[in-house]
């Protein structure tokens, strides 16, 4: 391989949420796996384009240009226009805006946990009315209640969908984004589409760009993207955001203007442009890695902890484990996984309904780093551990 992965990196005294475990309570020898954000260095030519804008010396206020939305649009499978993109500082952040744009305070918006925890608060800060579409998981793998779905649809305003699913690692098929979108047209439902992770697709599945299935759909979505997952930039505050629709688009436009934001950060967009128009080769050996720390991780599981099972997953690099047969009670399970595994993990519960008994895992780190996490699962005595 052209690129060391296995590398470690220290990413102590770098003012990192992942590994500052004292500003979040948690005892200063824990091992984070937790947030999604990737323990590799982000591309050489990432951190070259970065470096020469740095010694341009000048940082003033920015806007894309015909060069940027070309490498924007070149990485994409689909073709979106440059008049429907607006760059927010984060994917997050374009949900809390058309969120605003698009409904008042009571009205109702669909999520399908156990899911990505900011939708959920960002529906209840602006004071809106929480939907939840809870997934079936059968066999270890989810699927989508539709009778459910459309009972809810038929009380919302909004729907939030998550392609390829944070944490459960589905990427949608045709048949269930088809589904899911003439139930949201048929109800007259705006859909935002987080599509942040739609990088990590493993092989035998594809993702879909929700927007991109019909003119239909594109009228009624936000499509969310960002290079911060796939290329490790989230510190960088930058998203591309897409609305075909001008009506939509003119109120998702106006709301943000309300934020006090206008142009984007300079490093954000350059890091952004150089990541797609040559970062593929770096993500290709990647994603061959992250393939590998996944089948690692199932493998270590079924011969050393067969308790733990890990659901299969079909895209990104967040890993859903079910510790149900450790005999742990979900409330105690996060508790049992930091003072005894001294392991910290994101608790399933966070992600809402279905969540308890669950964990994700994030192995988008050196592989021994991988390996020493599950050393510490193994180590734990889950028949009497009592914390």
């Amino acid at each position: 391989m052209q690129y060391d992965f296995d590398n470690i990196i220290d990413r102590s005294g770098t003012c990192s949420i992942k590994y500052e475990p004292v500003w979040r309570g948690r005892p200063a020898d824990i091992l984070p796996l937790w947030v999604a954000d990737m323990d590799f260095a982000a591309p050489p030519c990432v951190q070259e384009a970065l470096i020469q804008r740095a010694h341009h010396g000048i940082f003033g206020y920015s806007e894309p240009d015909a060069a940027y939305f070309s490498a924007v649009q070149g990485w994409f499978d689909w073709r979106p226009e440059r008049e429907w993109l607006t760059i927010t500082p984060g994917v997050v952040n374009a949900v809390c805006i058309a969120i605003r744009a698009y409904t008042e305070q009571g009205d109702g918006i669909v999520i399908q946990q156990p899911v990505y925890h900011p939708f959920e608060s960002s529906i209840r800060i602006t004071g809106r009315r929480l939907l939840v579409n809870e997934l079936i998981l059968r066999d270890g793998r989810y699927s989508i209640d539709f009778d459910d779905f459309e009972d809810k649809i038929r009380q919302a305003k909004l729907f939030i969908l998550c392609n390829p699913h944070n944490p459960v690692g589905r990427v949608w098929n045709r048949d269930e984004l088809m589904r899911m979108g003439e139930i949201c047209l048929r109800h007259g439902v705006i859909v935002i589409a987080d599509e942040i992770h739609q990088d990590f697709i493993f092989p035998g599945h594809r993702h879909l760009v929700f927007a991109a299935l019909g003119h239909d759909f594109a009228a009624i979505t936000v499509t969310t993207t960002s290079p911060s997952k796939t290329f490790n930039l989230a510190g960088l505050l930058h998203a591309n955001i897409f609305i075909s629709d001008a009506i939509l688009r003119t109120k998702f436009n106006d709301e943000y203007t309300k934020s006090g934001l206008s142009q984007p950060g300079i490093m954000g967009m350059i890091a952004c442009q150089a990541a797609y128009t040559h970062g593929a080769a770096w993500l290709a050996e990647l994603l061959d890695y992250i393939a590998q720390n996944m089948l690692f991780l199932k493998t270590y599981l079924a011969e050393r902890i067969p308790a733990i099972k890990m659901i299969e997953p079909e895209g990104t690099y967040l890993a859903w484990l079910d510790f149900r047969g450790t005999g742990i009670p979900p409330h105690k399970l996060d508790e049992t996984l930091t003072r005894g595994a001294k392991l910290w993990l994101n608790a399933g519960r966070s992600f809402g309904k279905g969540g308890e008994g669950f964990a994700r895992m994030n192995v988008a780190c050196p592989r021994a780093v991988l390996q020493g996490a599950l050393t510490r699962l193994a180590n734990v005595d889950w028949e009497n551990a009592e914390f």
